[in-house]
Order: C-alpha cells, then structure tokens, then sequence
C-alpha cells in the first residue's frame, strides 16, 4: 500500500472515530428558566436559529411541550394525562383517576420517573434548548450545557402577558399566579420544590436586553464555557 493511500484512509478513519466521539458525547444543551412573562420560548426560538447558522454536526431544536408528547407516548397515555401530574400542588391517585374514568391511568410515580427520564434523554442527546420544565435541574450533570435564568420586573411581566394573550391587567395578575403555582408543582413533583438559583450560569433581566442583545450574551456565555467544543465541524 503506497504511503500516500495509507495516510489518506488513516485520516479518513481518524475523521469517522472524531464524527462518532462526538456524537457519543452527551449535549450541548442550553436550558431556559424564567419567569412568567419573560418570552423564554420566543427567545428559544430565536436562539435556535441564530445557532443554527454556525457548523454544527446537527440542527438545534426547541422543546418544552414536546417533553410532555414525548412522555405520553412512552407510557400510551394521552398528554394532556400527564400534565395533569404535574399541574396540581396537591393530587392523590384517586383524584386523577376519578377525573379520568380509566383503569389504565399509570401510577403518578411512573409518570413523574418517565418525564424525568425523557428530558435527560433530550438532554444526553444534545442540540435541544430546553424551556422550563426543571430542565437545569434535570440535567445538571450534562458537562456541555448551559443554563439560564430569565427574569424581569413584575409590570414588565403583567404587561407582556396582557399582550400575548390579550388580556386586561386583572387578568394577567391572576394567568402570572396560577402559571407560577403550576410551575411550583412541577418541580415540587420531581422533588425539586426550590429552583436552586446556584445552578444557573446566567441570569438575564428581559428588561434589560432585548431579543438580539439577549442571544448575543447568550451565545457569548456558551462560547466562553466551551459547551460547543465537541461538536462544531472541523
């Protein structure tokens, strides 16, 4: 075999055993925390596509919902059966099978243990900003990852959600407290009631820094915690 063949399949080899190193890597991911109000799953998406404009091996995705669909077809069950779980600080077995009327619900600690599961599993398998659903808590043991507060003052948060959802300013104080106690219950049902702030890298005011400036700190905070090294294109 002629030397120059010989290189030419050794780095060939070398480029697959780097391609499959990579992909064996668990993340990169980046989790979004916020507030009520705070447009984490707008910025998510805009996030997304700003980093899919870089070489990346994959595309980057946004989840939140999907983690519920995800769950739900794990366990056959319907996904709006499996938000119930969650939704309530206070549930019994009982409760959520009355309101169902079926023999077939799962147990509430086989639904919590999937969930879980599913989104370390999005998690592990990289290219996913995930919004909400404790995922920094979830997932705090994935080394390439990056995980976010957002945060704002409650009349910036009252206003952005009259104009999301069209509501008057009553009525998005009330939407603010009942989405905060069915976050609270979320975390409380994977018995993680705090949100343990020390497990964020970065806390952003939404006040304070627009869509574009936002995913420019972003992307800088992820640079300069290299969650990206493993898997960017050579």
């Amino acid at each position: 075999m002629s030397n120059a063949l010989y290189e030419y399949l050794n780095n060939r080899l070398g480029e697959q055993r780097a391609t499959i190193n990579r992909k064996k890597i668990p993340g990169p991911i980046i989790t979004i925390s916020r507030e009520v109000g705070c447009n984490g799953v707008k910025l998510a998406v805009k996030l997304a596509e700003k980093l899919n404009q870089h070489n990346f091996d994959f595309k980057w995705k946004v989840l939140s919902k999907e983690v519920f669909f995800k769950s739900a077809k794990e366990l056959n069950m319907d996904p709006e059966e499996v938000k119930r779980v969650f939704k309530f600080d206070s549930y019994t077995f009982n409760d959520i099978l009355n309101a169902f009327g079926t023999k077939t619900f799962k147990s509430e600690k086989k639904v919590i243990k999937t969930v879980i599961e599913v989104i370390h599993s999005f998690a592990e398998d990289g290219f996913c900003i995930i919004v909400g659903r404790a995922a920094h808590i979830i997932a705090h043991d994935i080394k390439n990852s990056l995980h976010l507060r957002l945060v704002a003052p409650i009349e910036y948060r009252i206003k952005t959600i009259m104009t999301n959802n069209y509501l008057n300013r009553e009525e998005a104080i009330e939407f603010i407290l009942k989405v905060d106690k069915e976050r609270a219950a979320f975390r409380k049902a994977i018995k993680k009631e705090a949100l343990e702030a020390d497990n964020f890298d970065l806390s952003l005011n939404r006040a304070s820094f627009q869509d574009k400036e936002a995913i420019e700190l972003i992307e800088l905070a992820a640079d300069k915690k290299n969650i990206f090294i493993d898997y960017i294109e050579s």
